[in-house]
């Protein structure tokens, strides 16, 4: 059994710091509260977002809310068929300078040029617009927490976040994510359309803004919680006790997945291990005091749809098909008994 240090804060603390995150991601796009509540769990689950959904609905806006939200560097890549790996994770730059020799620890005049993925929270927009070997390069950041430049290979910033975007409309010119690719994604989730309360009120206070610089480097936090607060929520939420009743529930859905006679590929055992992480990290934001079972069910959608392939997929509308599925492995699935916290 894996045991984890002490945690540095207490469960009041946690809940304290989750909703101020909240509000402050949820001042970006307004009216998705489910959404923001869901992105967050992600964020502390220490995992990667897909956004999937159409033009104009605020997920840049909604990506630079989380660097802002605990003072994280930020950057941007835009996916284009021509971009390439080192445009990503960098490359090695000949440096004659004097400092050179000294600050880089190379003896052949070379330096690291660093690329976007060293920062807190990289969004990827349209990352299928880049073809699998740009896109590849995502896989060892995603899931090492490391980049390698030919022969280096240097550790990546803690916490590390990736916001990637697609539109599930215009499809051409685009290279589908390989299951691989997706396997990588802790989350998938839509935001849609704001009603129309949100709506006005996104004419009202977002209408007359006009954009603002990109703040590339550490920035002071809105919120008071600095990358090392939230490595702290991190470390707690894993602390977040969970029964082997619970356990066993969970592994029984993700195995009810893999039915042979409807998919092409079931959830991985990474996909159970995310859904694990972020059950405990919805506990916490809850105040439970270990993982329930209904926190399991509300999070096996955004967790495990994206990552399993049906054998009778339509062309259209897939990701409905694919959430209608879990939902169907889930109801199938008996619920156990839950002890009540202590």
């Amino acid at each position: 059994m894996t045991i984890f240090a002490p945690s540095r804060i207490d469960r009041a603390e946690f809940i304290r710091r989750f909703e101020v995150l909240c509000s402050h991601v949820g001042t970006a796009i307004l009216g998705k509260d489910e959404q923001v509540d869901l992105a967050v769990v992600c964020l502390l689950a220490d995992g990667h977002l897909l956004l999937e959904d159409r033009p104009g609905l605020g997920k840049t806006r909604f990506a630079r809310a989380f660097a802002e939200a605990f003072g994280g560097t930020y950057r941007r890549v835009q996916g284009t068929p021509d971009l390439l790996p080192s445009d990503i994770t960098g490359s090695l730059i000949l440096d004659r300078s004097a400092d050179a020799a000294n600050t880089n620890g190379r003896s052949d005049g070379f330096r690291i040029r660093y690329g976007p993925v060293f920062s807190h929270v990289l969004l990827f927009d349209e990352v299928n617009r880049t073809p699998p070997r740009t896109q590849s390069a995502l896989l060892e950041a995603m899931e090492e927490r490391q980049a390698t430049i030919f022969d280096e290979t240097p550790r990546l910033p803690d916490p590390f976040f990736v916001i990637a975007t697609q539109n599930p409309i215009d499809m051409d010119g685009t290279y589908s994510l390989p299951e691989a690719q997706l396997d990588r994604f802790l989350m998938r989730l839509e935001l849609g359309y704001p009603d129309t309360d949100a709506f006005r009120a996104i004419l009202d206070r977002i209408g007359a803004d006009r954009p603002v610089p990109v703040q590339r480097t550490a920035q002071t936090a809105a919120t008071g919680i600095d990358p090392a607060g939230l490595l702290e929520m991190i470390d707690h939420a894993r602390t977040v006790p969970v029964t082997t009743e619970v356990r066993d529930y969970l592994a029984a859905i993700v195995e009810a997945t893999r039915d042979q006679q409807r998919v092409l590929l079931g959830a991985s055992p990474r996909a159970g291990l995310a859904l694990l992480r972020a059950a405990r990290v919805y506990a916490a934001a809850r105040g439970a005091g270990s993982v329930h079972p209904d926190h399991v069910q509300a999070l096996a959608g955004p967790v495990l749809a994206h990552r399993i392939v049906l054998a009778d997929a339509p062309v259209v509308g897939v990701t409905r098909a694919q959430l209608d599925y879990v939902a169907e492995v889930v109801a199938s699935v008996p619920t156990p008994k839950h002890r009540h916290d202590a």
